[in-house]
Order: structure tokens, then C-alpha cells, then sequence
């Protein structure tokens, strides 16, 4: 059984000039983990496996004394059934320390050599009494005299405070419950620093990251300070990429949603107001990272401190191979053959999302003029973006102006943020399925929303679940890691690390958020859910999903071809409204039957059953 230990630490974050800025309260747990298995190699070498990896160290307690020195070893990967991988590659985690004694009665923690890159410069720092830790699942000891029974050994793992039973799930498709389990060990296990950072290789905050980070956390776990401390941190330390800085007004868009609280928006609408780029826009409303008007004057107020500094679209990571010059798997990498161009889709399709927020953040914020000043320039965006970047011959979009290729990122975008006319929907969607995974881990999170949104939600679910293959979230399982990956395997990014919450987790918000019912706040602050099943292919399923107000618990099992059953509870001070199928003949509602034709049933709090007949 894991024992939790709660600490209270004082971390520092390094802006991205490397200045010291104390920040305190970050409620951060130390977990003690008992292993799972302990297999004896030989008469002094022992194999140890603790279930998953977390990051931390291990915490040794011996009754008896050994004067002469241990080796431990620690690491997420193994060579051979009870080996761990001692070379696992550059950024797969691997490191080996001694201890001279054990003291009888003595818990003691061993000492990790740090790795330079994630505790120097940008990225942020644990405080020094933590000591380095690494992500680990396995350790080994060698030169053990006393006998095994002897000491006691635990995972010593490092997260933000966590509530494990605030979420569930399970369905009739186990592949899909051992990639929702995996997602929501991802989100506790990178939690260690306090902040929503990148991964081990940096431990840096990037916006796109964050962001998938802070939606995938919300379908976990009610508690939004982790999200809103690094929403803050980008304030004032922006990334490089020009779509990562356009999710920053996404990331507080959706802290206003889960939490109702406005003062984040009041506090910093002066600055998101500049983090939608529309300082970069041109007549017709496109917006370019080319644009004369990005200044060095622009770049420092929007957070950037060098001089040096200039944004740089990104689309997908990696690039193709000609552009990083590392060996991959797949020539084009992770953009599809993208042709990024001055003016182009993806990055303009993030500018019309900004705006769309910023029209809701400014109503919000009872500022009338500067919601209908951007409600004006959506509409202008929108129509733009469909009168020069989609090619109507084919029926999608092209990946900016001026190219004649088409990439799967040109399309899902648009299909994610609501920017195609009805009329477009299923030609873009029908080229969006023709290029299958041709997208990175980051791609998949706006991969899957723009599919469901669209009433593609088979096969929006077959992709979660796919086997196949190992562009998918069942190739990180089978490789050996209980954390999703940086990339779907380690040759599509050769120095990819094994413990990456952005894209890699975008299962698991989607399942909540679209899957299951779409179960998200429609007023903010979860006053009203709303609950959308989208549940193809699943026989049943189970979900329980947190809120500011409580919880969510939601059933589902299919009777026959012809009848869905339902059962949902929504907390005190909550209503939500369920969406049905379009096709269904009756309907019940607790026993009672509905009336008329209406898509939408209204339910209050309290535990409701819906029967639904075809």
C-alpha cells in the first residue's frame, strides 16, 4: 500500500534568462511505494520492480548493518527480463549510485547524479534538499551481505498533490481502459516539479504542452493551481514556436471554464490581448510570423528578453529530416509533408480560435466594444481563411496561401476549431481520415477533438485503440513505459524521452471530453455540464469525472441493437444538458416518457436513467 507523506516545498523556476524566482505552497507529495516484485539474480544481486515509474529516488531501511559499499541501480527500461537497461538511449532515463553502509534503522536515500540540462538555465529547479531524482520503474541492487528480508525498500516518488479517486473509467474495450490508465499515471507522474513542464529531457513549460497537460489534468483531478501557476509562468516566459505562444490565451480560456474565477482573465487580458498576434494581421485579417510589424519593440512586450528572439511556426515535431538532420523513421517526420509557408492554415487557424476566445473573455469581462471588435474579426478570419486557403476543387484546405499541397494538420485544425462551413465538413473530414496518424503525439490532441466534433467519433475511437502499428498510444505500452511518450516511439524522435504528458495524453481528455459524452463545462465553472455521448463501439463503459462542483458518474450499456441505457449523476449546485442521438425513436427519462422531438434532456441534481429506444 503507497503511504503519502505530505511536504510543503519552496521550489525555484527560472525565467528563460535563467533568473531566480521563488515560488511556495506548491503542494508536493512524496509517495513510498512498495514493489511489486522482488526477484533474486543471485546470493547478492537482487532485481526489483515497483509497478510503474514515478519520478524520485528510493528510500532504503535495513535492521542490520553492512559496512561494505551497495550498487543501486535505477531506470525505466529493461534489457532482458531482469536487467535494466545500463545504455537505454539519450533521453530513456538510466543511473547507477553507491552506498557505502547500511545503518541499522536508518532510511536512507541514495545520491543520483543530476543531468545538466534539466537543472540548469530555463528549466525548473526542486530545491536542494530534494536532491537530483529520475524517472524510474526498476532498480537493482549488487554486493547486498545482509539478507533481503533484512531492509525494506521503497519508490520514493515526488508529485503534486493527486486525488486517485476522483476519476475512473472502464469499458468493454480493454485497450482503451489500459491507454486511459496509462494517460492518467502520466499526468500524476510528471506533476513533480510543481509545474506542467515538457518532459525529463528540459523541464521547461511549453505552452502546446502545458496546455494538453492542464485539459487531460481537469479530466483527472479538481484541482486547477498547478495550471494556474504555469498559465502565469508564460505571462512573462513565452516559447520560441508561434503556435505555442497562440494556446496561451486557450489555457487561460479554459482555467475561466473549470473554474468560474475571472480574475486570471482581469489580471492578465492586457497581455492575452497581444499573445493573439493580432498585431501581425494584414488587411484581409490572415496573420504571418513574417509580418514587418513583428519588432523587436512587439517581441519584448510580449515576454521575450533576448534580442535575438524571433517566432518560428512549428506545425508538428519533428520536422522533416532535412531540416534537423537526425536519422528518423519517416523521411517528412512529423508534418506530413507540410509546405510552411509565409501565410499559412495551421497558424491562422489557431489566430481564429484566439479570437473566438477572446470574444467570450471580453463578454466576460463586460468590455461590449472589445467583444464585438473581435466577434468582427473572427468573422473576418473565418471567411478569409475559406475564400484563400481552401482549394474548393479538392473539397479541403491547402497548408497556406500560395501552396498547392495539402497536409493532415491544414485540415484537422479547421475541423477542431469550428472554421469549416457545414457544407465542406465531410469532404475535410474524409481527407483528414485518408492520411490516418500522420501527425505527432501534439498533433493527435487536435486530431481526435476536430474528429469528434464532427461526428466522426468511430473513427475517432478506433485510433485510440489501435494496435497496429506503432504510430499509437499501444506501441508506448508495449515498449515497456507506464508513462506515455515524447513521440509514438523513439525512432520517430531519436532523443525522446519516455515521460511526456502533451500529446501523449490526449486520449484521456478526449475520452472525458468528447467520447464520453463530451462531459465539459458549458457555463463556466461546471455550472452547467455538458454531456454529449459519442460512444461508438463500446458495448458499456464507466466513467467518473471531477468538477469544481463534484463529481460526475456516468454508466452506459447497450440492452440491444435498439436500446441504449443510461444512468448519470450530477453533483449539488450543477444541472447539465445530455444531447440524445438524432436517430432515436422514444426516450425515457427516470421512468417517464419524453415527450416531443428535442434533441436536449435537462438534468437536475441527483442520479438520473435514460432509456433510449431506435
Amino acid at each position: 500500500m503507497n503511504k503519502y507523506i505530505l511536504c510543503l516545498f519552496t521550489l525555484v523556476a527560472f525565467s528563460s534568462l535563467g533568473a531566480q524566482t521563488s515560488t511556495k505552497d506548491l503542494d508536493l507529495e512524496t509517495s513510498l511505494i512498495e514493489p511489486q516484485r522482488i526477484i533474486k539474480i543471485s546470493d547478492s544481486h537482487y532485481f526489483i520492480d515497483f509497478g510503474k515509474a514515478f519520478f524520485g529516488n528510493v528510500e532504503i531501511t535495513s535492521n542490520e548493518s553492512q559496512n561494505d559499499s551497495l550498487i543501486i541501480h535505477l531506470g525505466e527500461k529493461l534489457d532482458g527480463e531482469f536487467h535494466i537497461d545500463r545504455d537505454p538511449g539519450k533521453n530513456i532515463r538510466y543511473r547507477s549510485s553507491k552506498l557505502n553502509t547500511l545503518v541499522p534503522n536508518q532510511a536512507i536515500t541514495p545520491e543520483i547524479q543530476a543531468y545538466k540540462r534539466n537543472t540548469t538555465g530555463a528549466a525548473i529547479m526542486l530545491p536542494e534538499d530534494i536532491g537530483a531524482i529520475i524517472p524510474f520503474r526498476y532498480c537493482e541492487i549488487e554486493n547486498l551481505k545482509v539478507p533481503i528480508e533484512s531492509i525494506e525498500i521503497k519508490q520514493k516518488a515526488l508529485h503534486f498533490k493527486f486525488n486517485d479517486d476522483a476519476s475512473a473509467f472502464s469499458s468493454s474495450d480493454p485497450i482503451m481502459d489500459s491507454i486511459w490508465e496509462l494517460c492518467k499515471h502520466t499526468i500524476k507522474a510528471t506533476s513533480f516539479t510543481g509545474y506542467y513542464v515538457d518532459g525529463d529531457r528540459e523541464r521547461i513549460p511549453y505552452e502546446a504542452d502545458a496546455y494538453i497537460n492542464q485539459l487531460s489534468h481537469y479530466s483527472v483531478d479538481n484541482e486547477y493551481s498547478m495550471a494556474r501557476r504555469t498559465n502565469a509562468y508564460f505571462i512573462d516566459n513565452p516559447t520560441w514556436p508561434t503556435e505555442w505562444l497562440l494556446h496561451t490565451v486557450l489555457m487561460f480560456h479554459a482555467d475561466y471554464m473549470y473554474t468560474g474565477d475571472i480574475e486570471p482573465l482581469k489580471q492578465n487580458y492586457e497581455n492575452l490581448k497581444l499573445k493573439t498576434l493580432m498585431d501581425l494581421e494584414r488587411a484581409d485579417g490572415l496573420i504571418s510570423s513574417k509580418s514587418p510589424n513583428l519588432t523587436k519593440d512587439l517581441m519584448s512586450k510580449l515576454g521575450f528578453k533576448k534580442a535575438n528572439d524571433k517566432l518560428k511556426d512549428i506545425i508538428d515535431w519533428p520536422p522533416a529530416q532535412k531540416d534537423t538532420g537526425w536519422k528518423l523513421a519517416t523521411p517528412e517526420g512529423e508534418r506530413d509533408g507540410y509546405e510552411i509557408v509565409d501565410v499559412n492554415t495551421a497558424v491562422n487557424a489557431f489566430y481564429y480560435y484566439n479570437l473566438k476566445l477572446m470574444t467570450e473573455i471580453a463578454t466576460v469581462l463586460n468590455k461590449t466594444e472589445d467583444a464585438e471588435f473581435y466577434k468582427k474579426k473572427a468573422k473576418l478570419v473565418k471567411a478569409t481563411i475559406n475564400s484563400k486557403l481552401f482549394d474548393a476543387e479538392k473539397g479541403y484546405y491547402i497548408d497556406g496561401e500560395g501552396s498547392t499541397h495539402s497536409a493532415l494538420h491544414a485540415n484537422m485544425l479547421p475541423l477542431a476549431f469550428d472554421l469549416v462551413p457545414e457544407e465542406h465538413v465531410a469532404t475535410v473530414a474524409e481527407f483528414v481520415k485518408s492520411r490516418g496518424m500522420a501527425c505527432s503525439v501534439y498533433g493527435a490532441q487536435y486530431l481526435l477533438e476536430g474528429l469528434y466534433k464532427n461526428n466522426e467519433a468511430e473513427y475517432a475511437s478506433s485510433l485510440i485503440s489501435n494496435t497496429e502499428g506503432d504510430r499509437n498510444w499501444w506501441n508506448m505500452i508495449q515498449v515497456g513505459s507506464t508513462m506515455t511518450l515524447e513521440a509514438w516511439d523513439v525512432k520517430y524522435k531519436p532523443n525522446a524521452d519516455w515521460n511526456h504528458a502533451w500529446g501523449g495524453t490526449a486520449p484521456l481528455n478526449a475520452i472525458t471530453r468528447y467520447m464520453w459524452g463530451g462531459i465539459k463545462p458549458k457555463m463556466a465553472g461546471f455550472k452547467v455540464a455538458d454531456i454529449n455521448p459519442q460512444l461508438a463501439g463500446l458495448t458499456f463503459t464507466s466513467i467518473k469525472v471531477p468538477t469544481k462542483q463534484g463529481f460526475i458518474l456516468a454508466e452506459y450499456k447497450q440492452e440491444s441493437n435498439q436500446n441504449d441505457v443510461y444512468t448519470v449523476t450530477i453533483p449539488e449546485n450543477m444541472t447539465a444538458e445530455f444531447t440524445l442521438p438524432k436517430n432515436f425513436k422514444k426516450v425515457s427519462l427516470d421512468n417517464k416518457k419524453v415527450k416531443g422531438k428535442s434533441l436536449f434532456l435537462t438534468l437536475e441534481s441527483g442520479t438520473h436513467h435514460i432509456n433510449i429506444a431506435y
